[in-house]
C-alpha cells in the first residue's frame, strides 16, 4: 500500500472513531471525494519510457547498475498502470524492437489491455539530424523518416509526436520552417500533433529562440512541448516557461526533478514551474521524464506525488 493510500484509510477510521456509526457514511464520502479528485489529476500524468530508460537495453548507461530486470516496450504498459495507476504514455521511438505491423499490433494489445492511451512519442532518430540541413535531399530524407514515425503514432493512438529541427542555422531559420511545415501537413491529416522541445535543437538559455521558430512556422502548425528541467537557471526557466507554455498543446515534461531524505524536491521551484503553466491555460499532460540519481522506480513515485500535491 503507498503512502498516501494509508493516509487516506487512517483518515477515514479517525473520522469514523469520532463519529461513531452515524457518521460512517459521512467519512466514506469524504473518502470518494478526495479518490476522485486524485483519480483525476492521475488522468492528468503521463510516463516516458525514458524515465526507466536504464532498463531498456538500447539505452542503457554502461555505469548503471542498480537491480532490476531489463525490460521492453510492451512490458511498459502494465509495469506502469499496476505500480502507480497511471495510464498515459511518452514511448520513446528508440525503445521500439520493430516497426513492422505485427510488432505495432502487439504494442496497440499491451495498451489495449490495461486501458492506456499513447499522449506522446519523442522521435529521437539519427535521421533528424539533416531535418535542418542545407541540401534539400537530406533534408526530405529526413522528413520521411519522419513521415514513417507520424504513422506509426497514427496507428498507436497517439497525439502527437516531438520532432526534433537537428542542426539549425540561425540566420537561415526559412528553411527549417519549411520542414517543420511540409511534416505538419501530413501529421494533421492523421490527426497528430508536432511539438517542439527546449534544449533539443537550441541551447538551454535561449527560449526566445524556439518561440522565434514556432512562430515562423505557424503555431497553428506546430506547438511547444516545454521541459521544466531543461534550464540552467531560475530566471531562465521562469522566462522560458512564460514563452513557451503559450504554445503547449499536449504536453510538457516535468524532468528534472531531484529529492532529499525527507522526498522534497530540491534542483529547482517545481511549484513555481506548475503555477506558470496554469496561469498560462494548459490543459495538457504533465509527463514524468525521471533522469535524476537513485533509483528511478522511486524517483518516479517521488514526482508523481509532486504532481498530486500541485496539480
Amino acid at each position: 500500500m503507498i503512502r498516501r493510500d494509508f493516509l487516506a484509510r487512517l483518515t477515514v477510521s479517525a473520522a469514523t472513531a469520532a463519529l461513531g456509526r452515524g457518521g460512517m457514511r459521512f467519512a466514506y464520502a469524504a473518502q470518494n471525494r478526495a479518490a476522485t479528485r486524485t483519480f483525476s489529476k492521475l488522468e492528468r500524468i503521463s510516463i516516458s519510457t525514458w524515465s526507466l530508460h536504464n532498463y531498456f537495453r538500447v539505452t542503457r548507461r554502461e555505469d548503471f547498475n542498480l537491480p532490476g530486470p531489463m525490460l521492453s516496450l510492451l512490458d511498459f504498459p502494465a509495469l506502469i498502470a499496476d505500480r502507480y495507476n497511471v495510464r498515459h504514455f511518452e514511448f520513446c521511438a528508440v525503445h521500439f524492437a520493430s516497426t513492422e505491423p505485427a510488432y505495432l499490433r502487439e504494442v496497440k494489445y499491451a495498451l489495449a489491455h490495461t486501458r492506456s492511451t499513447v499522449v506522446n512519442m519523442p522521435l529521437d532518430i539519427k535521421e533528424s539530424a539533416t531535418f535542418s540541413d542545407p541540401s534539400r535531399e537530406e533534408r526530405m530524407a529526413s522528413i520521411d523518416a519522419v513521415k514513417h514515425w507520424v504513422d506509426v503514432a497514427h496507428q498507436l493512438g497517439a497525439t502527437s509526436v516531438r520532432v526534433d529541427p537537428g542542426k539549425v542555422d540561425p540566420a537561415n531559420l526559412a528553411r527549417t520552417a519549411d520542414s517543420y511545415k511540409t511534416v505538419a501537413a501530413y501529421a494533421q491529416a492523421r490527426g497528430i500533433h508536432v511539438i517542439l522541445e527546449n534544449l533539443h535543437g537550441y541551447g538551454t538559455d535561449r527560449p526566445e529562440e524556439l518561440a522565434q521558430l514556432i512562430k515562423l512556422i505557424g503555431p497553428g502548425r506546430v506547438g511547444s512541448l516545454p521541459d521544466f528541467g531543461n534550464f540552467p537557471d531560475e530566471a531562465t526557466r521562469e522566462r522560458g516557461l512564460k514563452m513557451l507554455f503559450p504554445y503547449a498543446q499536449v504536453v510538457c515534461h516535468t524532468k528534472g526533478l531531484e529529492f532529499d531524505t525527507d522526498g522534497a524536491e530540491t534542483k529547482y521551484d517545481f511549484p513555481k514551474a506548475i503555477e506558470i503553466s496554469k496561469k498560462a491555460g494548459f490543459r495538457g499532460f504533465y509527463s514524468i521524464e525521471f533522469d535524476g540519481p537513485g533509483d528511478p522506480y522511486v524517483g518516479i513515485q517521488k514526482t508523481v506525488d509532486e504532481l498530486l500535491k500541485y496539480l
